[in-house]
């Protein structure tokens, strides 16, 4: 999304949004009983599920191509076809179909998270609920924690299962940085001392939007964010988080180019950080700094850290088109992804580094060995400080006007 996953939707599902074509109608159910899980599995035996997302992370692509495929072929005797597009994309392709009143789309399961996903249920764009048919849902996921209940603050109600957990981390070497600034008003300190060296990805982009929500948290708090409602308009909302702003303004002069312009993706960010442009870099994926020990990218004097008060964490899903036509097969894929094997897999820095979305209390205790025997780096923070250091997102319709707040006060000011 960003890394995980994109937030703007695109001009064509606006205008049908605004020209109201969307319908209430859902799809007939197929001659399928999903509550029968063995009538499940002999529906989806053979055949092809699409699996739609964002795809600008190798590691996340080798992991479905390489681990999740070969497993669902053996599990489940599905095939797998990943089909890399952007979520603006994928709900416009959604859209479209049901203005056409398509009932047989070609997309079956969708990566998904935050106001894409609150837009998608909205306009009746997904097919649930059904995470109430997945086995390992029922043995793994605590189904009334607020990560399998809420996303972004929207009511999730079993339109979509747990995926993977993101957190942003920030980054530095040791061999440059040896003592990271874990606050706002550190970090202020240290570019002040360090110009030029230090800078983040342009909101929309999903790290740099979660950094800016982070600082608001810093600056502003938590609460007095998350009380503002739907309702409230957008100068309530610049009027909240104008102390958060005012520390954006007054950290530019001492950024990259004086923060008159800002890295387009997180990638450019970080790839400034592996040349030595900057000092400091950052992540929404908690084992990144390991995965690029890993494979070379990092040197091994490279850590994570962060802020003592803590950082943004959220959980992203996969859900099922409204039209998919191979809704059996589509349960299945969603179901493996939630399996023992697929989550620890995920977890490991060389083949991903995605926190598990399991409640370990669930799992017997050889279960837990599989995450526990797993090497996660010296270079990363700890599962359980990540954790206990973990704060919750702001609801979905606050993060664009956030990003707008952002572009209208801070760059170049």
């Amino acid at each position: 999304m960003s890394r995980w996953m994109k937030q703007a939707l695109g001009m064509g599902l606006c205008l049908m949004l605004c020209a109201g074509l969307f319908g209430c109608g859902a799809k007939e159910a197929p001659a399928v009983d999903y509550a029968d899980w063995d009538a499940v599995l002999k529906a989806a035996q053979g055949t092809t599920v699409t699996f739609y997302g964002w795809g600008g992370n190798e590691l996340v692509n080798n992991w479905i191509d390489d681990t999740l495929t070969p497993y669902c072929k053996e599990t489940y005797g599905i095939t797998v076809e990943r089909v890399p597009m952007d979520i603006d994309m994928i709900l416009n392709k959604l859209a479209g179909d049901k203005a056409a009143e398509n009932q047989e789309g070609s997309i079956d399961l969708i990566w998904i998270n935050g106001e894409n996903f609150a837009t998608a249920k909205e306009n009746s764009l997904l097919f649930g609920p059904f995470c109430q048919y997945l086995p390992n849902y029922a043995a793994y996921v605590d189904a009334e924690g607020e990560e399998a209940t809420i996303d972004f603050g929207t009511a999730i109600q079993g339109y979509e299962a747990p995926y993977a957990k993101a957190q942003l981390v920030l980054i530095h070497d040791t061999a440059t940085v040896p003592a990271p600034p874990t606050s706002a008003e550190a970090l202020l300190a240290f570019c002040k001392e360090n110009p030029g060296k230090f800078t983040y990805e342009a909101p929309p982009g999903f790290t740099g939007s979660a950094f800016v929500r982070n600082i608001i948290y810093e600056i502003c708090g938590y609460e007095p964010v998350a009380a503002l409602t739907a309702e409230s308009t957008k100068e309530e909302v610049r009027e909240v988080i104008a102390p958060a702003m005012a520390y954006l303004r007054e950290l530019n002069p001492y950024l990259w180019e004086q923060g008159k312009t800002f890295p387009a993706t997180d990638a450019q960010a970080d790839a400034m950080f592996m040349d030595g442009q900057l000092l400091l870099s950052m992540s929404y994926d908690p084992y990144h700094v390991s995965s690029l020990i890993a494979n070379g990218q990092y040197p091994e004097t490279c850590r994570a850290f962060i802020f003592e008060n803590g950082t943004i964490g959220n959980t992203n899903y996969v859900a099922i088109a409204y039209n998919s036509t191979n809704i059996p097969g589509a349960l299945c894929l969603a179901d493996a992804i939630l399996s023992i094997p697929m989550q620890a897999s995920k977890m490991d820095p060389t083949v991903w580094g995605a926190l598990p979305v399991l409640d370990m209390e669930r799992l017997t205790d050889e279960q837990k060995q599989e995450f526990a025997k797993i090497e996660t780096g010296e270079g990363s923070v700890d599962q359980d400080t990540l954790l206990s250091h973990r704060l919750p997102e702001l609801p979905a319709y606050l993060v664009p006007v956030i990003e707008e707040i952002w572009l209208e006060e801070v760059p170049g000011k």
